[in-house]
């Protein structure tokens, strides 16, 4: 009777370590995943919030750059910008003179991408697409049409 006993309670210790161990490897992925999927945000959350902050008439341009479109970021009626675009695999950004040259062995890396695309096609509306995929930006000012 004693081993049966012993038996039942070493069978419900094993049964509530499965479920211990299948539980823990469940949270594991699932917090993998969400991680993933916060890294994956960033980029475009990152570019999204650049061109809120600053978004004002006429301030937000896309000219070419010699790897592809260059986001281009007024700072007011500074004459300063602020430029995002890729470089050697990295989007990156620099902060100077909106008519100077780029400078990216000077800018800062954002995060790494293999395709970097920048449209307007419509006044207030810009499409950003990255690795991570497509982000919609509807910008306030209407994309220089008044304010």
């Amino acid at each position: 009777m004693a081993f049966y006993t012993i038996a039942i309670v070493g069978l419900f210790l094993a049964g509530f370590f499965l479920l211990v161990v299948f539980g823990a490897k469940s949270y594991s992925a699932s917090a993998v995943m969400q991680n993933d999927h916060m890294e994956m945000r960033a980029l475009s959350a990152y570019i999204a919030t650049s061109i809120k902050g600053s978004d004002s008439t006429g301030a937000v341009q896309i000219e070419q750059g010699p790897e592809g479109p260059v986001l281009v970021i007024a700072d007011g009626d500074t004459g300063y910008a602020k430029r995002i675009y890729q470089s050697a695999g990295n989007l990156v950004e620099d902060y100077a003179r909106a008519d100077s040259a780029l400078r990216p062995d000077q800018a800062m890396v954002i995060a790494p991408t293999a395709a970097f695309n920048v449209e307007q096609p419509a006044a207030n509306r810009l499409v950003v697409t990255t690795d991570e995929g497509r982000t919609l930006i509807t910008l306030r000012s209407e994309g220089g049409e008044g304010e």
